[in-house]
Order: structure tokens, then C-alpha cells, then sequence
């Protein structure tokens, strides 16, 4: 008998691949700022949109809150529990790609995706590197500027 997973687990690849391949995903991406302003991006290590710079962030899980999510996708993506009270959401967005996580040919991943922003603390640390090769601080416009960062992250800063 199939059960559910609990909030937080990772779905067996059948599973995945399935969802992926017929339903849009739900995710949170985290638009971390500095003192001076700038933006933490990431080089992705997964599809889709490996190898491009990124704003940190992933997917909601099946049953699992939307704070507890965000919580979650700190500790992961930044190294830090953060929670969601300290962000403010700017949007929801539609990334589409032609890839996917599995790497399996004849479909594509789309996301819907709440972003939200928020200063980091300077005494913040070092950042785990799962997810990332590197990472970068970067302005606006020079993320507007660099072929390496991934349309959908460029996306949020010329909505403004």
C-alpha cells in the first residue's frame, strides 16, 4: 500500500519523474542580499539549468508548510535556518526548462515559483556546496550583464 511521504522527504525517481513530467512543481527562491546590496547566486551542480548562476532555492515538498519549507531550504541551500517572517515575497513566477532533475529524455520541468528577498546577517558563514559548485555576490546589473547567469534569476530584476 502506498503511503505518503512526511514533509521534507524526497520521492522515490518513479514517483518524481512522473510528477515532473505531468504537473508543475512548486518552489521558493531566495533572493539573499548583502550590506552593499548584492545578490548571492550559485552555480547549479543539477538540472535543469546546470552549470548556470542561480539564486539559491527548491521545491515545497508534499505536505509540507510553506514556513517549514522555507526553514528547510535555508538550512539546505544557505546553510542556515532562516524563516520566512524575515522575507518579503515579491512574486510568484513561471520557470520552465526543457531538462529535468533525473536527466531523462521527452520532458521538461515547470515550476511555480514564490520568490522572496531578504538581508543576510554578515556573520552569516560559509555556504554548503550540495546544490553549488561556487558562489557570487553580484549587483543587479551585473547579473542583468552575465551570459553565465540564468534567464529565470535575471527575470527578477527587470520586473523592477
Amino acid at each position: 500500500m502506498a503511503t505518503e511521504p512526511r514533509p521534507g522527504e524526497n520521492l522515490a525517481p518513479e514517483d518524481f519523474a512522473a510528477i515532473v513530467r505531468l504537473t508543475p512543481l512548486v518552489s521558493m527562491d531566495l533572493i539573499v542580499r548583502d550590506r552593499k546590496g548584492r545578490i548571492l547566486l550559485g552555480r547549479r551542480v543539477n538540472e535543469p539549468a546546470r552549470g548556470s548562476y542561480f539564486v539559491p532555492g527548491g521545491r515545497i515538498t508534499k505536505n509540507e508548510s510553506r514556513p517549514n519549507a522555507f526553514r528547510r531550504l535555508c538550512q539546505m541551500e544557505l546553510g542556515r535556518e532562516y524563516e520566512m517572517s524575515q522575507a518579503r515575497f515579491i512574486g510568484t513566477f513561471d520557470h520552465i526548462y526543457a531538462t529535468n532533475a533525473l536527466q531523462r529524455p521527452g520532458f521538461g520541468t515547470h515550476y511555480v515559483v514564490l520568490a522572496f528577498e531578504w538581508a543576510l546577517a554578515p556573520d552569516h558563514g560559509a555556504l554548503p556546496d550540495e546544490q553549488h559548485s561556487d558562489y557570487l555576490w553580484a549587483t543587479e546589473a551585473e547579473i542583468l550583464q552575465r551570459p553565465d547567469v540564468h534567464e529565470n534569476t535575471k527575470a527578477y530584476f527587470r520586473q523592477a
